[in-house]
Parts: structure tokens; sequence; C-alpha cells
């Protein structure tokens, strides 16, 4: 059993940044690899970016790519999802997630864990 909690959200302006962060727990947390997705009112719930176990593998969304990076630290067990250059259509509920399988993946069915998500707000 891993638990996820995320923390970082807020309100900022166009153009401005955020980082959020994902602490998980449990055993063997660090071998997951770990996505980002977001839910806006009204949406359905939309892929952000993934890493891998080690780290050395990302993908992102084109909607977020040249703007988000995702990063993990092992040794904190946490993931980090830095967000630069805010839009207001990045406003949603962000949710962190982790897969047992350890390899990148967009379907968020491929994810076993989800966090209870904190909310982005940008305003224009």
């Amino acid at each position: 059993q891993v638990q996820l909690v995320e923390s970082g959200g807020g309100l900022v302006q166009a153009g401005g940044s955020l980082r959020l962060s994902c602490a998980a727990s449990g055993r063997a947390a660090s071998a997951y690899a770990m996505g980002w997705f977001r839910q806006a009112p009204g949406k359905e719930r939309e892929f952000v970016a993934t890493i891998n176990w080690s780290g050395d593998t990302t993908f992102y969304a084109d909607s977020v790519k040249g703007r988000f990076t995702v990063s993990r630290d092992s040794a904190k067990n946490t993931v980090y999802l830095q967000m630069n250059s805010l839009k207001p259509e990045d406003t949603a509920v962000y949710h962190c997630a982790a897969s047992r399988r350890g390899l990148t993946a967009r379907a968020p069915t491929a994810y076993d864990y989800w966090g209870q998500g904190t909310q982005v707000t940008v305003s224009s």
C-alpha cells in the first residue's frame, strides 16, 4: 500500500510559477513510476506528466511541454511538478499517482494509487 499526499497548490497570476510536491509513503514507494494528472470542473481527468522509477525518463502532455518539469527525489520519496508560465487553462485539481510497474504511462488505468489532489488556480 502506498499513500500519496500532494501539496503546493494555490492561486497565482498568469505567467507565474508554482511547484507541486507529492510525498509518497509505504513499502517500495521509490520503485514506483509516478504521474501527474489534472481535472478541471466539468472536464475529464487529463494526463500532465510522468516519470519512471529511476527518474531518467519523463513524458509530458503537449499542452504543458516546455513549461512544466517533473522530477523526483528518491531519498525523500517525493515527486515534484515545477510549473512555469502558468495559464488560466492550467486551472484544475492536480493529482499525483503511483504505478507499481515502474514505467512511465499516460493512461490513468496504469496507476494503482492516487492522492487526494491539490487545487491550482491561475487568474488572468
